[in-house]
């Protein structure tokens, strides 16, 4: 019995029942629930390795280093060079010797910069961690730490200054230099001979040592007289250095015009010359007060001239045994090279110079004029309500 090809199977472009799914309906909830994203890949074995797991640490902390690092650097770099707490200008002493943490802490203390680590830092990263010099310094408002270091390296410091005039003792010059508050320290326990230390003004930083400013100022003195001393004309009747800045000393004291010293010095060569006495009244003065200096109350008296002192030259012949007042280099220039004259005498000629003459009878004519002018100014003075003192 045959049968049709149809009963035999199912035609191949209908599905079979087996594999069809069938078709579920799904609540309104059921899908909008989320559904199972697809998995991540499964990591090798090689990506789970210690090793690896441990460089990628190293580079974090690295990386967190640097990022920490390079913030560091930047916040102190705008600290160093931004503008400092100074509100005002002030002054600040760096002492000899300091190191550069004491500087850093002083300044953070008086409140001129904000950090004392970030100055030693930066004075560290700009090489001048051992560049820093002592001295007083002005430090403007608001400087930067930066601005602050660059003074500092400079040496650019405050200079204070103390004056030595010419004939003064060393006596008088040494108690000025004693009230120059700017100096620290005692003088020195043996003071200089008479006439060994510079007329000269001295430049300083606050705190220098009075007893090296004194040193100096012999040292400056020393040089001085040497080198005039070296160079002196021939023939001079000055037996050694001692007479020398002696007799410079008498004319530093005699006169104070520039135009007269080296006359006046012609004078008193002249007077050695010829066996002459000096009769200085300069020399009086000392004999009688010494290094003190003549009180401004005191006058000269005539029976002063005749008292008998070491340096007393209307009583003793030649030169006193030392110096009596500081000579400047002038005066030491006008004796090593005094002019060519013949003048023996000199007297004040009422205008603040002198009237030189080379006889004694010349001489007498310019002292009786010098004693006209002062019977006329006495007589002033008296109808002014002065006193004239005695004599």
């Amino acid at each position: 019995m045959t049968t049709d090809s149809a009963d035999q199977g199912t035609s191949p472009a209908t599905p079979s029942p087996a594999s069809a799914k069938p078709i579920v309906p799904k609540t309104a909830s059921e899908a909008l629930r989320p559904q199972a994203g697809t998995p991540p890949p499964v990591r090798s074995r090689r990506s789970r390795s210690q090793f690896v797991v441990f460089m990628n640490f190293v580079m974090s902390v690295i990386v967190f280093v640097a990022i920490v690092s390079f913030a560091a650097v930047w916040y102190g770099k705008a600290e160093f060079e931004g503008p400092g707490p100074l509100a005002a200008a002030d002054t600040i002493l760096i002492r000899p010797s300091t190191g550069v943490g004491e500087i850093a802490d002083l300044l953070e203390r008086k409140g001129i910069i904000s950090d004392a680590r970030i100055f030693r830092l930066g004075l560290r990263a700009y090489g001048n961690d051992g560049k820093l010099k002592a001295g007083e310094y002005a430090i403007p408002a608001a400087a930067s730490m930066h601005d602050i270091m660059d003074l500092l390296v400079s040496g650019r410091s405050i200079l204070h200054s103390v004056t030595v005039p010419e004939g003064l003792t060393v006596k008088q010059a040494l108690k000025r230099i004693a009230e120059v508050e700017e100096l620290e320290g005692d003088l020195p326990a043996e003071l200089p001979e008479e006439g060994w230390i510079a007329a000269d003004t001295i430049r300083f930083t606050r705190g220098m040592k009075r007893e090296e400013v004194v040193k100096r100022l012999m040292a400056d003195q020393k040089a001085l007289v040497e080198s005039i001393w070296a160079r002196r004309a021939e023939g001079l009747p000055i037996n050694d250095i001692n007479e020398f800045v002696t007799l410079a000393s008498i004319v530093e004291k005699e006169t104070a015009r520039g135009d007269e010293r080296s006359r006046v010095a012609a004078v008193f060569i002249n007077r050695l010359k010829k066996g002459m006495r000096l009769q200085s009244d300069p020399t009086i003065v000392y004999g009688l007060f010494g290094g003190d200096g003549k009180p401004s109350d005191r006058p000269i008296y005539r029976s002063d001239i005749e008292k008998p002192t070491p340096y007393n030259t209307y009583v003793i012949d030649r030169l006193p045994p030392g110096p009596i007042a500081i000579p400047g280099r002038a005066s030491l220039e006008a004796v090593a090279n005094p002019s060519k004259t013949n003048d023996l005498y000199f007297v004040a000629d009422g205008s603040g110079g002198h009237v030189f003459a080379e006889t004694l009878e010349e001489h007498n004519e310019n002292v009786a004029r010098w004693r006209r002018i002062e019977r006329e100014r006495a007589a002033a003075s008296q109808s002014s309500g002065g006193e004239t003192p005695a004599q």
